[in-house]
């Protein structure tokens, strides 16, 4: 946890976002999967570039997936369904490139071991309702509103690629107000200028007064600047503009910078991967910790080898915020919620098609996970004998 007094700030992207489409397209494939076999094994991978997507990875399943269909739905439905915006679901070109997951890992999957090595991060601070980190949590909102906006046609100029970052003003390690707030929304020409290279004033007030400050709110209490469309405009975008690759929004995905990152991205796979369900299992460890008051800010750490069921490391960090001391509240912790992959699987219940929502605005902070429950607090509070 940062200590004084300083600005951080957190960035989302939209669910148009060339990188964000093909985390939902990977997702979706998943969800496909699961909905038919939930004991299959999906390791996939999309690349999205001007008129082309590929799909590539290892499954390994008993039922038939539609890929070709199934991306093409998640293109149409996030927005790219017109020529005007240079990508388009009914004619870009889809290539399925995917085989079965190797044996080599397969033989330690199949024993109840973890699905790779690596380390998995959760985190949970009080600065929120949901208990994330205020930056990121108002850079999704703000994102989300932004998507809302566009689909109702309430601003119907908006293009489906954008982004969004907030800063954040801390002094004595609280937030207080927001400082800046960027925003780059794709767009069409009727709200260019007379020079036809920046848009016009009037479209950014509306910008600002009808996704910007309904979000933000209260947290708009000082001084704070505006940047929207900094360029000037924004015409061309999603893959058209940008090639996306699932994977490749792993902090926004997570805790926007405030904590750290375990590395493993989370799209695409399916919960044998304990990049993702390991991922899942901390964030609740962290949001019961903090929820059941037995500290303020609470990190927590799962280290796997490949093949092996049991964590070769397990660490939790109330960076000072603690009610108690950290090792006795681990070995509390470790009494209380299962680390083992297959144990994680069943607590949280992740066979099931889910997936697909969590692919864009975040995989925390929202409800409507398992992983957001807090129905462990109040034990956590119990056996840690908090008042």
């Amino acid at each position: 946890m940062l200590r004084g007094n300083y600005l951080f700030t957190s960035e989302s992207v939209s669910e148009g976002h060339p990188d964000k489409a093909a985390d939902q397209i990977s997702d979706a494939v998943l969800d496909a999967v699961l909905k038919d076999d939930p004991m299959g094994r999906v390791a996939c991978e999309t690349m999205i570039t001007n008129g082309l997507v590929i799909i590539g990875g290892e499954i390994t399943t008993k039922t038939f997936v539609d890929v070709d269909k199934v991306a093409r739905k998640v293109i149409n439905e996030i927005g790219y369904n017109s020529s005007a915006y240079g990508f388009e679901a009914k004619t870009c070109a889809i290539i399925s490139a995917i085989h079965n997951q190797s044996d080599n890992i397969a033989q330690g999957v199949d024993n109840g071991g973890a699905g790779d090595q690596g380390m998995m991060i959760g985190y949970a601070c009080e600065e929120t309702p949901e208990l994330m980190p205020l930056p990121i949590s108002l850079a999704h909102k703000v994102a989300l509103k932004l998507s809302e906006v566009r689909k109702t046609k309430v601003l119907d100029y908006l293009g489906p690629d954008g982004k969004t970052q907030v800063s954040v003003e801390y002094r004595d390690s609280r937030p207080v107000c927001v400082r800046d707030v960027v925003l780059s929304t794709q767009h069409n020409e009727t709200i260019l200028d007379e020079t036809g290279k920046k848009i016009t004033q009037r479209s950014k007030d509306e910008i600002i007064e009808t996704i910007i400050k309904p979000v933000l709110g209260n947290w708009l209490n000082g001084s704070v600047k505006f940047h929207i469309n900094p360029t000037g405009q924004f015409l061309i975008g999603g893959p058209q503009a940008d090639t996306g690759l699932t994977g490749r929004k792993i902090v926004v995905d997570t805790y926007g910078g405030m904590a750290p990152h375990g590395g493993g991205a989370f799209s695409g796979k399916d919960p044998t991967k304990v990049d993702r369900s390991a991922a899942y299992m901390a964030r609740y460890i962290a949001k019961n910790i903090v929820a059941g008051g037995v500290a303020r800010t609470c990190l927590v750490q799962i280290a796997y080898a490949i093949g092996e069921p049991e964590p070769v490391s397990f660490l939790v960090n109330t960076l000072g915020t603690g009610k108690l001391a950290d090792e006795r509240l681990a070995k509390i912790v470790r009494a209380i919620f299962p680390l083992k992959p297959e144990d994680i699987i069943s607590a949280l219940d992740l066979r099931k098609p889910i997936y697909l929502r969590t692919a864009a605005y975040g995989h925390f902070g929202r409800s409507g996970f398992t992983w957001e429950n807090m129905d462990k607090a109040e034990i956590l509070k119990k056996e840690a004998k908090i008042d």
